[in-house]
């Protein structure tokens, strides 16, 4: 890793209204504890994708960013290249800057979710429900199919990929399909008595609740599962998980 002051190497997250990240504290605390020093992690919050191509000419000495919402999806257009499972998936969630300017798109969100929920699986576990249809969920379907388990988006709105809108749910439904798995923002913090609007009294012991938000530790969706008896996750290692991933890629050999 880089020591001198003058060559000092940048990381970041890209994002909008993400003050509140994980990403930046993180770091800052795996460079203090491993002792990393000569790089920096910050982050770069911007109103609109067209912005993007400013912080990538304007910050001297940028190696990589982490990509959060709302961005996944649209920072795709301005990479030079994407990773075979980022374009399968249909969302980037890290970049990597090579010594000659040429930006490489990855998804480590899939790496991440599927070694959360790997330890939780169990051979019921053959029918999922994905929250919300983000950049984010791409990553959870994506990986979920790779397990062998058929998956199903819910939305607000009907579309050819959602298979079920909010208002179709019922219990007879939500009992079939024995994950779920929240990819909305319902409930982050400061929102904490949000929730996506499902039946939970279709939900039991045989369940996995998944929510991809780490604050609070357990949101209402997760609380609402668990007085059901259902197995909850939330997403913080995952996003432990994803960072180390992005840390490997953005230190892989040139």
């Amino acid at each position: 890793m880089v020591k001198n002051k003058k060559d000092m190497l940048k990381l970041g997250l890209l994002g909008k209204n993400i003050s509140y990240s994980f990403s930046r504290n993180y770091f800052k605390n795996k460079f203090e504890k491993e002792n990393i020093t000569g790089i920096t992690y910050e982050n770069f919050d911007i109103e609109d994708i067209s912005l993007f191509p400013e912080i990538v000419k304007n910050t001297n000495g940028l190696k990589g960013l982490n990509v959060t919402i709302p961005y996944k999806e649209e920072v795709m257009p301005f990479l030079d290249k994407i990773n075979k499972k980022a374009k399968a998936i249909g969302a980037v969630n890290t970049i990597k800057i090579t010594k000659k300017g040429k930006l490489i798109g990855y998804n480590t969100d899939c790496y991440g979710f599927i070694n959360s929920l790997k330890p939780f699986l169990k051979k019921h576990h053959k029918k999922a429900l994905i929250l919300g249809t983000g950049g984010a969920s791409k990553a959870v379907m994506y990986t979920l199919k790779e397990k062998g388990i058929t998956c199903h988006y819910v939305s607000r709105t009907a579309s050819n990929k959602v298979k079920y809108t909010y208002k179709d749910l019922n219990e007879t439904i939500i009992s079939k399909y024995q994950i779920i798995v929240n990819c909305t923002p319902l409930g982050t913090y400061p929102n904490i008595e949000e929730c996506p609007s499902i039946p939970y009294s279709g939900i039991t012991k045989k369940h996995i609740l998944f929510d991809l938000i780490y604050n609070p530790e357990e949101t209402k969706f997760l609380n609402l599962g668990k007085q059901k008896g259902a197995t909850t996750i939330n997403g913080l290692h995952m996003l432990k998980l994803q960072a180390e991933k992005a840390w490997a890629i953005w230190n892989l050999s040139k």
